[in-house]
């Protein structure tokens, strides 16, 4: 009678996220979720200049922001703004999102989410948003100068309406990740945004 033949089953070699988390400095749930939801961020949606914060706060919160490859969101007063002067969303320079990354059935309470959005930068001064105006405007001047003058008008009033709140206050994304019983780590992002939002007109 022959007897099997017994083989060495290779160990399979760890992913790029697995070698992420372990090569993490902090070897805790809430920096493995972290660097999952970063993961996601960087190789499933091609976003850029990803960077972890840890907010000063009682709480220990991380963020993670970085510059996604088109815009998550357009508040509906900007929107218009820009139909009404023929700009597109691609004319415009991409900003810096915050994501807030988080476990399905995680606990929040309104005073740790409040102290998240206190922790988010402040809309630019004013000199910091004229810097910025000019930056965008000679970057645009190659394009034409019809639409050079239409994207300074507009990176103007953009500063004006995020310190006044006109489209809206700080808003960042909510990664939750599916780690329950049978979950399969999907991401699942939503916009929140602080405060009450205008309801859209149709």
């Amino acid at each position: 009678m022959a007897t099997p033949a017994t083989s060495s089953i290779p160990t399979p070699t760890p992913s790029s996220l697995s070698n992420r988390i372990s090569t993490s400095t902090d070897a805790n749930p809430v920096a493995a979720t972290t660097h999952q939801v970063l993961h996601s961020l960087q190789h499933q949606h091609q976003w850029t200049s990803l960077q972890i914060h840890e907010i000063d706060t009682k709480f220990s919160i991380p963020l993670i922001s970085g510059i996604p490859p088109h815009r998550v969101y357009t508040h509906p007063d900007e929107q218009l703004y820009m139909v009404e002067r023929g700009l597109r969303e691609e004319d415009v320079e991409l900003d810096r999102m915050f994501v807030l990354p988080t476990v399905q059935g995680q606990a929040w309470s309104l005073e740790r989410m409040a102290a998240v959005f206190d922790a988010l930068p402040e809309p630019a001064e004013e000199n910091e948003a004229e810097a910025e105006v000019e930056e965008q405007t000679e970057a645009s001047e190659a394009v034409d100068a019809d639409k050079a003058a239409k994207l300074a008008e507009y990176y103007e009033y953009r500063a004006k309406a995020r310190r006044t709140g006109e489209w809206g206050s700080k808003r960042l994304l909510l990664a939750v990740i599916d780690k329950g019983m049978g979950g399969d780590g999907t991401v699942v992002y939503y916009v929140v945004q602080e405060g009450t939002v205008k309801p859209r007109q149709n």
